[in-house]
């Protein structure tokens, strides 16, 4: 079996998802898995035997969704302004905010087949993006925004986050999340913005519906 690159993952991405909207953000079309169950276990039984992380950028995450409606429906948040969409998956929240008009998005995933599958999404809807594929944690580049998604999923990562987030915050970032009650997101600290209910597949959830909250660090 042919060992698959961040180069070749273009003709599995199209072959292996199709062009759709996720439900609660109709204005964006992503290359999404529609069996997502089926590719799912494909990862797990077989993917990694060609490379293939767990594909994360196939589907579209109910902190992902509720965060890419909120920017949508707040363009003010981000425009003009130098965005980075952290832990990008599927670039779902990057192509927000480039249409709500921020003058730079910066996808950041540390997935290399995010940046393939970002691509394809941002030429679908027509916007430019920019993509870093390095563990940015830590660093700073000056963005005025930074939009984070479904990120509270691990308690080794949250724990990384949380210094990273109040130190971004403490010198004029805005930092806003969009979370569907993961486990290991901050108990404190956190201004709520919008709730919605959003659609999500049973297979990669507990639910159909998610009770997603988008939060900004106070």
């Amino acid at each position: 079996m042919t060992a698959l690159t961040p180069d070749s993952a273009r003709n599995f991405i199209l072959d292996n998802t199709a062009l759709m909207a996720p439900p609660h953000v109709p204005e964006i079309q992503l290359h999404l898995a529609d069996e997502a169950h089926e590719l799912w276990q494909r990862t797990e039984d077989e993917l990694a035997e060609i490379g293939l992380p767990p594909p994360f950028w196939a589907f579209a995450w109910a902190g992902g969704q509720g965060l890419a409606r909120y920017i949508l429906d707040n363009p003010s948040d981000v425009h003009g302004k130098r965005v980075l969409d952290f832990a990008s998956g599927s670039g779902l929240v990057t192509i927000a905010a480039a249409k709500a008009g921020a003058a730079e998005v910066i996808a950041a995933d540390i997935d290399p087949f995010c940046a393939t599958a970002t691509r394809l999404n941002a030429e679908a809807n027509g916007v430019g993006i920019k993509f870093l594929g390095t563990d940015c944690i830590g660093t700073d580049a000056g963005w005025d925004v930074i939009l984070a998604g479904d990120v509270f999923y691990d308690q080794l990562l949250a724990d990384r986050l949380k210094p990273w987030f109040a130190t971004l915050k403490a010198r004029g970032a805005d930092i806003i999340v969009g979370d569907p009650g993961r486990s290991y997101l901050p108990k404190a600290g956190l201004e709520p913005l919008a709730v919605y209910e959003v659609a999500v597949t049973r297979a990669l959830e507990d639910a159909l519906v998610k009770c997603t909250t988008v939060w900004r660090f106070a």
